[in-house]
């Protein structure tokens, strides 16, 4: 069978990734490799768990001899890496550990796979998940196009820039078969409550403030983690060697606006008066090195590969409400941390 490395799988996009490649591909077996740390839950993916093509295992990308052992034992045709430290205010905190995961993390995979696959690269294929991040900021006009410079202004994407420079040098120097992509942020089902849409749809759940940083005018291009979903499906199969292609939903919305969009779905959702959770907006300081706006051009991906959101941001968010409304154990155990239980009832 085919093996295919999944690195971040039981975290948010990479849940939905899992999913996809497990129930769509039998022909695969399907490694998914994740530390389980904060934000990574098997409850995510406990649908697929029992799968007969499905593997999870527990490591850490970080930790070199494990990662080398990993791929000399299971010698991996492909590899899908997500894995990742992606929240920017952790990143202020903490950027260390940012550098430790999305740079030696994404070096030590490269170095693995270079060394299995060094005598023959046919059919292998190395495919590194990024962020518009790297970009910097726009201003009111224009847009991100996959010749856009680099330009990161946080923490987190400076080690998400460094991580993709590293693949394309690995690609110039070693030959070994990339392909990059860049996403707008994503939303949906799974995702961990730290994030704006699934923190707020908590908050509001909870009657808790729904802290906006500075003036609310933040402009942003949203996703929806199923769309990505099939965008990384059709990159991995059908995407050129050696090109990156960037994922956008085609959705710039300002925080603000987005935030009472949430509420007035939410307080149908929840019986609500009208207004009655736009109450809960508190605005507070804002973030250090805050981008004020990205937008991606996702034309290319639509050129190449026929790929286009299915859905848009006022359906996609209806969705993942009622996901969230529909799953409030899910979100419970995530709050309280219980979730984090889940791996040892589970695989003792």
């Amino acid at each position: 069978m085919t093996k295919i490395l999944i690195t971040g799988g039981a975290g948010f996009i990479g849940s939905h990734v899992v999913r996809r490649f497990v129930t769509k591909y039998s022909m695969y077996q399907i490694y998914n490799l994740d530390a389980l740390t904060y934000a990574g839950n098997l409850e995510n993916i406990a649908d697929i768990e029992d799968s007969s093509n499905y593997i999870f295992v527990k490591g850490d990308i970080t930790d070199a001899d494990f990662i080398n052992d990993l791929f000399q034992k299971n010698q991996f045709d492909g590899v899908v890496h997500l894995a990742a430290e992606s929240h920017v205010d952790r990143s202020i905190t903490d950027p260390l550990a940012f550098v430790k995961t999305n740079v030696i993390g994404t070096m030590n995979l490269l170095n693995a796979a270079k060394n299995i696959w060094k005598d023959n690269f046919e059919g292998k294929r190395f495919y590194h998940i990024s962020t518009d991040e790297v970009y910097g900021s726009l201003g009111a006009t224009g847009l991100f196009t996959e010749s856009t410079p680099y330009d990161p202004n946080s923490p987190y994407s400076a080690s998400k820039a460094s991580s993709d420079h590293f693949v394309r040098a690995y690609g110039e120097t070693y030959g070994l078969p990339y392909v990059i992509t860049n996403c707008s942020n994503n939303y949906g089902p799974n995702h961990f409550p730290e994030k704006l849409i699934p923190l707020f749809i908590n908050n509001i759940i909870n009657n808790k403030p729904l802290p906006v940083y500075g003036d609310g005018k933040f402009t942003r291009d949203w996703l929806f983690v199923e769309d990505h979903a099939v965008a990384i499906d059709l990159v991995f199969h059908k995407g050129q060697n050696h090109e990156t292609y960037n994922i956008g939903g085609f959705n710039e919305w300002q925080n603000i606006d987005l935030v009472k969009l949430l509420c007035q779905q939410m307080d149908k959702k929840l019986g609500r008066n009208e207004g009655e959770s736009a109450k809960l907006i508190t605005y507070v300081k804002d973030r250090p090195g805050h981008d004020l706006r990205y937008a991606i051009d996702a034309s290319k991906i639509n050129k190449e590969l026929g790929w286009k959101p299915s859905v848009t941001f006022e359906q996609g968010l209806e969705k993942t409400i009622d996901w969230y409304l529909t799953n409030e154990d899910w979100l419970k155990n995530v709050t309280s941390g219980e979730y984090q239980n889940y791996y040892d009832k589970q695989y003792h």
